[in-house]
């Protein structure tokens, strides 16, 4: 017993960081995070029937979870131009090439 508490205990995890937990995104402007952002606009438009047009990524957050969760606020624009805020959350798996879209709200 005392070997395994001895393994357990030699894998400390920073009491800042929370496994499974949202950590903030330190650059917005990341082309990545702005990928995701577009893409879930996109995807929100297919889903609906919406007509949004991307603008930007103004902060988010990514959660480690068999793969990458990324909640974002983004601006989009309808199609008369009046600009929005929405949180969307996007599910990535990069190495598989895989995105979901999991949710799209007004803010």
């Amino acid at each position: 017993m005392l070997p395994l508490l001895l393994i357990s205990l030699s894998f400390h995890v920073p009491s800042s960081y929370s496994a499974g937990g949202w950590q903030p995104i330190e650059n917005i402007t990341d082309p990545h995070v702005q990928e995701i952002g577009n893409y879930a606009v996109s995807e929100h438009n297919r889903q609906s029937g919406d007509n949004l047009e991307f603008l930007r990524v103004t902060s988010g957050e990514t959660q480690v979870v068999a793969g990458t969760n990324y909640r974002l606020v983004l601006e989009a624009s309808d199609e008369e131009g009046n600009a929005a805020c929405y949180q969307a959350v996007v599910w990535e798996k990069a190495w598989e090439g895989f995105r979901q879209l999991t949710s799209f709200n007004s803010v």
